[in-house]
C-alpha cells in the first residue's frame, strides 16, 4: 500500500436544478393569490353564517359582509384579502359586533326600512344592548383558512410544475 492520498471528483450539472426551482419560485408567486383567496373564502363563509344566526332586521348588514383582493397590502408572492362589513351599507355593523347602551328611543320605518334615532327622546333608563359577535368569532377559523391556502397553493404548484 502507498501511503499517498487518494480522491475523486465529480462534475455535476445543476442547471436543470437551478431551472426547476426557478421555476418553482415563479410558480409559487403566481399562487399567492389563489391561495389568499382560498383562505379568504373560509373566513367569509363563516362571517355570512354567524350574520345568519343574528336575528334579522333589515338584511343590511348580511348584504354588507365582503371579501376583497388589497392591491396596495399586496405585492409579488404576497396576497392579501380583506373580509369585513361595508359600514355605508350596514353603519350599525360595530354596535352588533361590539354591543352598545341604547341611551334615546328608537324608531323603524317599514316603508324606507330604516332606523331612527330620537336624540330628542332619551329613555328613562339606558339600555345595554348585548353584543352579537359575528367578525370576531371567525378568527377560530383561521387553521381551516390556512389548510385551504396550503391545499390551494400545493394544487396550483402540482400542476404548474408537471
Amino acid at each position: 500500500m502507498s501511503g499517498g492520498k487518494q480522491s475523486f471528483s465529480i462534475k455535476a450539472d445543476t442547471s436543470g436544478l437551478e431551472r426547476w426551482l426557478d421555476e418553482l419560485g415563479d410558480a409559487a408567486e403566481e399562487a399567492a393569490r389563489p391561495a389568499a383567496q382560498a383562505a379568504a373564502q373560509v373566513l367569509y363563509d363563516e362571517v355570512k353564517r354567524n350574520v345568519g344566526r343574528i336575528k334579522r332586521k333589515t338584511g343590511n348588514l348580511e348584504r354588507s359582509i365582503y371579501q376583497v383582493f388589497s392591491a396596495s397590502k399586496s405585492d409579488q408572492g404576497k396576497a392579501t384579502y380583506h373580509v369585513s362589513w361595508n359600514a355605508r351599507k350596514a353603519p350599525h355593523g360595530h354596535l352588533v359586533e361590539f354591543g352598545h347602551l341604547q341611551r334615546y328611543e328608537v324608531s323603524f320605518d317599514p316603508n324606507t326600512k330604516r332606523f331612527t334615532t330620537h336624540k330628542d327622546r332619551p329613555l328613562a333608563a339606558p339600555k345595554l344592548v348585548a353584543a352579537r359577535p359575528f367578525l370576531r368569532p371567525a378568527m377560530a377559523k383561521f387553521p381551516q383558512a390556512l389548510e385551504a391556502a396550503k391545499a390551494e397553493l400545493f394544487r396550483r404548484l402540482d400542476d404548474k410544475l408537471r
